[in-house]
Parts: C-alpha cells; structure tokens; sequence
C-alpha cells in the first residue's frame, strides 16, 4: 500500500510538471510545484529568539542568458518577534539553499530537500518541513577586519575605516553630535566643539556625503553610527588633509508596520531639549520624519594675559571674560523611499535647519604701559550684546539599483544645501583711568553682517563583484559652492548720534568654488592576503572677489592624483596586519581666504588671507588587530603623516583698519610643511555580561616647519591623548556610562574648520601656531534607568566635566608678543532627559501567500 501511494504521488508530479512545460516563461526543464513550507525559530548564541533576521532560500538553476547555473533568490522573510519564520509556496522538486543572515553573527547555511525519505505507511508525503530552534554563533570578524559582537557590534573594523555604533550611548541622549564625538575613540571635541584627530581636523561627513552642517546642527538621537578613517580610499573626497574624514551615519529604519520615539529633557539651567522619530512602511513605501529643539544656554569664563614685546615700552594686558549666550537650534527631517521593483530603490529627503542665539558679554581689559621705572595703567569695560541668526535647507534625490549579479549595483544621487545667516552686535567700552574710577570717555561700536551659501553635489558610483572574492568599484562626482559674505562696521557719532561707517573695515566678499572628481578601486582576496587599491583624479578652481574694490583671487588644479594603497594579511589565531598609503588634499576655507579683519576682540583682531593654496598630505599606516577569547579585541596602529604648504596660523604687524593704528593681526600662511608621527592604540574589553569598557590612547610627535625667516618654526612635541568609555548593566533595568578623556601637554592644531555662520567667530582668543596647549582631563557620567516591561519608557540623567577641569589652557608666542589663554565652557553641566519608544510590526505581510508585498518587505529592508 505505501509503495502504491508513492507511485501515485510521484505520477501526480510528473503530470503537474508536464503541464508546466507547456507555458510559456518557465525556465529550462519546466518550473516545478511550488507547494513546500519551511518553517522554524532563530535564537542567538545565549537561547534568546531573534526577532527581524533576514532568512532567505536559494536554488541552483540554469540560466539561459548565461548558459550556467547560478543560485536564484526563491523566497525570504524576517523573522517575527519571537524568532519564528515561516516560508510558503516553495518549489519541492531539488534541493534548496536556506540562509540566514544578522549583524554579529555568523552567516548560516542549510541544504533543504522534501524528496529525501518516503512516507510513512498509509500517507501521502508531507511538504511540510520544521526546521527546528536554528542557533546562530557570534562572529568575531566581519567585512575584511574585526567586530566586536552584541546585539550590534560596538565596533567594527575595515581595511580602510572603524565603525563604532553609538546607539546606545546614554550620555549622548537629548544633545547634539558634539556629545556623540566625545564616546568615539580616536576623535578629540574641545568646549568649542572644535573637532581634532591625531591633532588636525578632519573633514566631516553625513551619510557618506561631505556636509556644510556642524556638530551642534546635528541632534544626537539621530545618528545610528559613526565611521572613523584616519586614511580613506579613492571612493572618497580627497579634501580634509591629514586628519582624515569622520562620516555620521544617520538612522534608517525600514521595518515593516510603524514605528518611533519621543522624548524631552531639560538642564540645569532650564534649557529644554526635545524630539520626536516616526517611521512608517508599508509594501513598497517608507516614510520617515524627526524633529529636534535644543536649547543652548551657555556660560563660559575667560582669561587673557599678554606681554607686547614689539613695542617700546612692553605693555602688558590682562583681559578678563564673562560671557553667556541663550539660543539654540531646530532641526527637522523628512524622508521617502520608494521600492519600485525587487531591485530599485529611489528616495528624496530634505533636512530644515534654523538656528538662533543672543550671545552676550563683559570684558575687563587692564593696561599697564610698562615704561622703566613709571609704568602707567589703564582700564577699560566692553559689555557686547549681539543676535545672531541661521536658517539651512537641505534636500537629497537618490536612485539604488541592483543587477541580478549578486553584489552589483549602481547609486545616482543629488544633493543640495543652502543658508543664509545674518548678526549683529553692538560693543559698548567705557574707559577710566583707574579700575574704580570716574568714565573718562566711551566709545560704542556696532558691527553687522550677512552671508548665504549654495553647495550642490551629484555623485553616481558603481559597484561590481570580479570572480570569487574581487570587486571593481568606481565614480565621479561634481560640487559647486556659492559664498557671499559681507561685514560692515560702525562707529557712533555723538554729533549726529548716529553710527558712522568705517569704510576701511568694511568687507563685501563672495567666492566660488568647484571641484570635479572621478575615481577607481579594485579589491581582492588571495587565501588570507587582500589588497585595496584606488586611484582618485580631482580638478578643482576657486576664485574670489572682494566687491567693493573689484578685487579678485583665483586658484585653480586642473588635475592632482590621489592614490591609495590598502593591504592585510590575516594570521593564526584571529590575527591580521594592516598596510596603508594615501595622499590627501586640504583646501582652504572660507573663513581662511575672507580679506575681512575681525577687530571684536582688540587682542586678537583676525584676518583671512585670499592668497592661500591647498595642502597636499601624504600618510602611511601600519596596523595590527588581535582577537582574544571573551571577545576583547585590540588594534594597534603607527602612522606618519607628512604636510607640503601646511595652512597655519600666523600673527602679522599689520595696520587695524578701525583705528589705522599698527596693530598685531592674527591671519594665515602657507608653512613650508609639518609632519606628525606616532602610535595608537584601541581595545575593546567584554569583562561580565554587565561590564564593557572601550579604551583609545594615541601617543602622537607633531612640528609645523614655516620656511619662512620672520616666522618661528613650531618645536617638536612628543603629546598623548586618551579617552575610555566604561559601560554598566546594573540591576533594576539600570545602565551607567563612565566617560574620561585626557590630553597632555601638546602643540596647537595647525588647522581648523570654521562652519559656515556668516559672522565673526565669537570672541575666542585667537592664537599663532607657535604655542601650546597645556595639559588637562575631564569626566562625564550617565544613568539610564528603563520601565515597562519592553523598556519602551527610559529616563536618563547624565553630569558633563564633572570636576571642572575640561578648559582650554594654552600658551602661544611670537616674535611681538607672548599670551597665556584660559577658558572654561559649561562646566558641571547636568540634564535630565525622559524617552519612549512606540511601534507595532505588521506580521501578517509576511504571511500572505502571494509573491507580492510580503516577499518584498523583507528584500527590501537588505538594501
């Protein structure tokens, strides 16, 4: 009887197939019944189910096109909440390729076949297959390098970048990205949100695209995670020098259902913060919005001590500094991706940006004109009180193709920002002859200006896979930058008792720059040897006219070759070696090349210099990574940077155009060059299931050589830097973060990034490059304690600079003079930020019986 029903199941396929044959567009043999299920649960490596893993099936088949076989994509899901998947109408004739997938885990893979046994006595064959509690096994590397496992690894480590996932950061909660940068190893943020990598700036980006946006314009609780790379690829702009490029990966949440967070805080100043992320997808739609206010309500000490040893006599000032500034900003983010086929993916998003702030301040200025044996002294009072306003608008339109080919794809995309700000402050000085005394006169000065900016950028990049492990990868890319910036300032007329304009410092300044890019880099793996190799070709022009003397500036590259060069070997015992060379170009900013001489601050009057070329870096780095058991990782690097042109700070004799008096102006040069040599260390340590704690220590030589006779070369200084991030599970659903971060004893950054603002920088002490800043340590400290029983309802309370120690203390020196700086921003800063997260997945599309939205949910989510 069994051998009876066997035959009669077995004829009823071959007439099934049969028929199959005489319809048209099946492939080669016919197309077999699709009537096999498949289903099973995910755990992880602890027995906890896996909720949203990819799971996908495969069949061997022969192509015509090809006239090969090649595994074709049958049918896939995600897992539901619980772990549990279930796969329908699957084809029972041959065996199929089960996989799964999730990140920090080891790929997984099953032959499955439904002809294999026959029934048992009296019963027709089953089609359906339990594939049992699937347990999948963490993975220690991922892409070409190391990962740290979790739920999301906390670090990840590729041959040309480290990834750090940031998400859980608590101390970041309810700020900006400035918090963000202060938990990611290798980056060092000071109390102006000036951002330094092995002591220079690096270019930032957002989403793989450079941004015109700064750290305190992004809000922290939309960054997924942050990639670090000390020497990018030929895939990548060649601008941002020696530093390198730190790219903030935005959040994208594609789940299929809805989904999203709320959240407020406040500080202990009564600065609020607050939030809000939806996402909705449903079948070939994804739409995602935010929004962020944060209120900024800052207070920020200073000390300026300076000896003039240019003039005769010497004179020594001392400048004390009150300042506070209240404002803030918002930020809003709209975003759409359409799936149009399995394959395509085009999207649109726009970004709103406006900021606001009312900086105010009290200087106390004390002059001693140090004449031999009769010094006499003067003092001044400056109250400043000034508005200054940003609005940006952004807007992204991007295309996602893949071929057939697994791991071909092509990616078009345009992108757009613009801004426009404006300021205004008003600089009122009483003078007396003694501290204490009677006014003897006043002097009130008004500066105003405005500025806009246009940056437009389209980028496409290809992406196709070479025999079994190599991948071809290429692109071009076209920016275009717009610049107007214009700065009037006044003096106050008792006569009229109006303000009378200073034509000799008034600046009406607009610049445009283009660059034009294109790019290769071919990637393979021998055995355990890869090799990246790229080569990047720009061609860049900018030029520049000051509008009210029709005088104009230009620079231009017609070609400059950027090559890269990346090898690895990996060794016994989850050991790898790292091998790079890069060269890097570093242009000029805005605020660098602008004639304008910014006399806010009488000490340190600035000034930009429109003559200024770019400066090309070269930099070689080998690394070493290790894997131990427990899952601690440790990656050791040593690098040499070397600079031509270095653009630097310098301070000049010049004439102040307000008062046509000779006065000590703070511009920038072309230094012959600089280099930078040292060794740094990052480790990643998994001590309990309650304890992680990631340690980053960069021990770093760096000297800035002028070339120039009237300019003092900067010594050569052996410096170190440090940062640990200590992470607690505690009981009650509590987590702590420990934060600690010190730098010795090191010389000033030869060259920072200003952001875009349409204004003078704010009143900070300005410095030449000869100088340093001393040592100094800081500690911030985070609780999160979560309710409910999903832990959707979270509250964070967190203290930054807990003892008041993280100031700028610096010491800088030129021929003219010698100045001790300190500074001291928001110290003890404490807030207090609530959070709660709401969603709901819609399973049932992934149960439904057609091929339709259900099947394309989950292809399109890996995308």
């Amino acid at each position: 009887m069994q051998k009876f029903l066997w035959l009669i199941a077995m004829l009823t396929f071959s007439l099934h197939l049969s028929a199959q044959q005489q319809r048209p567009g099946g492939f080669a043999g016919g197309k077999p019944p699709s009537i096999g299920r498949l289903y099973g649960k995910i755990l992880d490596n602890e027995g906890k189910p896996m909720p949203y893993t990819s799971v996908i099936v495969f069949q061997n088949r022969f192509d015509s096109a090809t006239k090969t076989k090649k595994d074709v994509l049958i049918k896939g899901v995600i897992t539901q909440n619980n772990g549990e998947f279930n796969l329908e109408e699957l084809p029972i004739m041959g065996p199929l390729i089960l996989k799964i997938s999730a990140t920090g885990f080891k790929p997984y893979s099953q032959v499955v076949s439904f002809m294999t046994k026959k029934p048992a006595p009296g019963t027709m064959p089953s089609f359906d297959k339990d594939l049992g509690n699937i347990k999948l096994t963490s993975d220690i590397s991922q892409l070409q390098g190391v990962t740290v496992t979790g739920t999301k690894p906390l670090m990840k480590v590729d041959m040309d970048k480290k990834i750090f996932n940031v998400e859980k950061n608590i101390s970041s909660t309810g700020g900006t990205a400035l918090d963000v940068m202060k938990n990611v190893p290798s980056v060092n943020v000071d109390i102006d949100g000036n951002m330094t990598m092995r002591n220079a700036a690096p270019q930032l980006y957002i989403d793989g695209r450079p941004t015109t946006l700064t750290l305190d314009q992004i809000p922290a609780d939309a960054i997924e995670s942050v990639e670090v790379m000390t020497a990018p690829s030929a895939k990548y702009d060649a601008s941002g020098g020696g530093a390198g490029i730190v790219n903030i990966v935005l959040k994208k949440n594609r789940k299929t259902g809805y989904n999203g967070n709320l959240r407020a805080g406040v500080d202990k100043r009564g600065g609020i913060n607050g939030g809000a992320d939806f996402n909705l997808r449903q079948g070939k739609l994804n739409l995602t919005a935010s929004g962020m206010i944060n209120q900024m309500r800052d207070r920020t000490t200073g000390k300026t001590d300076r000896y003039d040893i240019s003039s005769d006599p010497d004179i020594h000032t001392l400048q004390e500094n009150t300042s506070k500034s209240n404002g803030g900003f918002m930020f809003g983010r709209l975003g759409a991706d359409y799936f149009a086929t399995n394959r395509t993916t085009l999207s649109i998003s726009g970004i709103r940006v406006h900021g606001s702030f009312k900086p105010s301040s009290i200087l106390d200025i004390n002059t001693d004109t140090l004449f031999s044996g009769a010094p006499t002294t003067a003092f001044s009072r400056r109250v400043t009180n000034g508005h200054r306003v940003f609005n940006g608008t952004g807007l992204v339109l991007g295309m996602k193709h893949l071929f057939p080919h697994e791991g071909e794809e092509l990616t078009v995309d345009a992108n757009y920002f613009g801004g426009n700000a404006t300021n205004s402050s008003i600089y009122n000085t009483d003078f007396y002859n003694i501290k204490g005394g009677a006014v003897t006169s006043n002097q009130l000065e008004k500066i105003s200006g405005n500025g806009k900016m246009r940056n437009i950028t389209a980028q496409t990049d290809y992406v196709k896979p070479i025999g079994a492990k190599g991948k071809l990868e290429a692109g071009l890319r076209a920016n275009f930058r717009h610049i107007e910036n214009a700065n009037y300032n006044y003096l106050f007329n008792e006569a009229t008792d109006q303000y009378d304009l200073t034509s000799g410092n008034t600046s009406n300044y607009k610049n445009n720059e283009s660059v034009y890019a294109a790019y290769v880099t071919f990637s393979n793996s021998i055995h355990n040897f890869s090799y990246k190799l790229g080569l990047r070709g720009e061609s860049s022009k900018y030029t520049g006219e000051l509008i009210q003397t029709g005088q104009q500036f230009s620079n231009s590259y017609p070609t400059s070759l950027f090559p890269t060069i990346f090898l690895s070997q990996k060794l016994k015992h989850d050991q790898e070696v790292q091998l790079s060379a890069t060269r890097r170009i570093n242009r000029p900013n805005f605020f660098q090349l602008i004639p304008f001489a910014d006399s806010t601050d009488k000490l340190n009057i600035t000034k930009g210099n429109p003559g200024l070329v770019p400066e090309f870096t070269q930099s070689l780095e080998l690394s070493y990574l290790k894997t131990f058991k427990g899952n601690h990782t440790f990656m050791g690097s040593v690098y040499y940077k070397h600079t031509d042109n270095t653009i630097t700070n310098y301070i000049d004799r010049q004439t102040d155009p307000t008062t046509g008096n000779t006065a000590l102006i703070n511009t920038f040069i072309n230094a012959k060059g600089s280099y930078t040599t040292g060794a740094e260390i990052t480790v990643q340590n998994y001590f309990t299931k309650w304890w992680d704690m990631s340690t980053n220590i960069n021990m770093y030589n760096s000297k800035v050589d002028a070339g120039q006779a009237a300019v003092a070369n900067q010594q050569a200084l052996w410096s170190v830097f440090g940062k640990l991030n200590s992470n607690f599970k505690l009981p009650a659903a509590m987590e702590l973060q420990l934060t600690a971060t010190y730098q010795s004893k090191t010389n000033l950054p030869i060259n920072t990034n200003n952001g875009f603002g349409g204004g003078p920088p704010g009143m900070e002490a300005q410095s030449s490059s000869q100088g340093y800043i001393r040592s100094f340590y800081g500690i911030d400290l985070a609780l999160k304690k979560s309710f409910l029983k999903s832990k959707a309802l979270s509250a964070t309370i967190g203290v930054t600079d807990i003892f008041r120690t993280r100031k700028t203390d610096q010491y800088s020196y030129s021929a003219y003079f010698t100045q001790n700086y300190t500074r001291l921003r928001n110290p003890q800063m404490i807030k207090l930020n609530l959070a709660y997260r709401f969603g709901k997945i819609d399973a049932s599309l992934f149960k439904r019986k057609s091929s339709g939205a259900g099947n394309q949910g989950m292809m399109d989510g890996m995308q």
